[in-house]
């Protein structure tokens, strides 16, 4: 495990890009936390059995990096659904369910909690307006990103100019699924098929959900890109829920994404 004593986000050279714009961002990894053991080290999941004031104190590192306080730190209770939502306020009660944050506030970040499935962060840095969506398979497959993209554009974007990028998420080499998973996709749309690949087991397939996230991404009409970085295979920097039930394991840590516009 790579030991530091601060976060160290990854950064996409896309979005850096904006900075001057104002527009901050950070595909943070396991390291620069306090948790321990599974969790190691910054394990920001609320939803995981760690110990719930490790979580907050990595979550506030987090938000200190982001430049915004622990309660304008926004992640959603992720459901694997293609819905979105507008905030412009810290929550108030418990975290609404959604897997993707749009904003056009300055000082509240957006983010997306991940540890396999795609996270994915946006930015219009003319308009101002800035989102987050959590993409697995299933949130892909119904519509999480052009939905993100369509709320965007509801408070003013031009998708023409949005930048979209997936950070770090499981390759296909890591991906096999079941012939009932391929059979959905291909259903859905035959084109779907080149995203699987044969598996080393009968009947089972390898699955590129990163190919497939960019590519429904510039079909949206954004311009894409990945930070090819894989979750499974890089243990030191990344969690990941395959891994873990693959070992046995009785839970696994998650990360975040997040990217705020800072204040005018």
């Amino acid at each position: 495990m790579l030991i530091h004593n601060s976060p160290e986000p990854l950064r996409s050279p896309a979005l850096d890009t904006f900075a001057q714009a104002g527009i901050r961002h950070g595909y943070f990894t396991r390291a620069g936390g306090v948790s321990g053991g599974i969790y190691g080290s910054l394990n920001t999941g609320t939803g995981s059995a760690d110990d719930q004031e490790l979580v907050r104190e990595n979550r506030r590192r987090v938000a200190e990096w982001m430049g915004v306080s622990l309660e304008h730190l926004l992640t959603a209770y992720q459901v694997h659904s293609p819905d979105v939502l507008i905030m412009r306020e810290p929550f108030s009660g418990e975290r609404p369910k959604a897997d993707g944050i749009v904003t056009d506030v300055g000082g509240i970040a957006v983010g997306a909690s991940s540890a396999d499935c795609g996270p994915v962060l946006f930015a219009d840095p003319g308009a101002r307006v800035i989102g987050a969506a959590h993409a697995g398979w299933k949130g892909a497959f119904t519509g999480v990103l052009e939905n993100t993209i369509a709320t965007m554009e509801s408070l003013g974007a031009r998708r023409e100019n949005i930048v979209a990028v997936l950070g770090p998420s499981i390759s296909a080499a890591n991906y096999e699924v079941g012939p009932e998973f391929v059979e959905r996709f291909v259903a859905a749309a035959p084109a779907n098929s080149k995203y699987f690949t044969p598996s080393a087991n009968a009947g089972h397939a390898m699955f590129d959900l990163n190919r497939y996230t960019i590519d429904r991404l510039i079909a949206a009409g954004v311009a894409a890109t990945s930070l090819d970085r894989c979750t499974y295979a890089e243990e030191d920097l990344f969690f990941s829920y395959r891994r873990a039930t693959h070992r046995s394991e009785p839970d696994y840590g998650r990360h975040i994404s997040a990217i705020v516009l800072e204040p005018i």
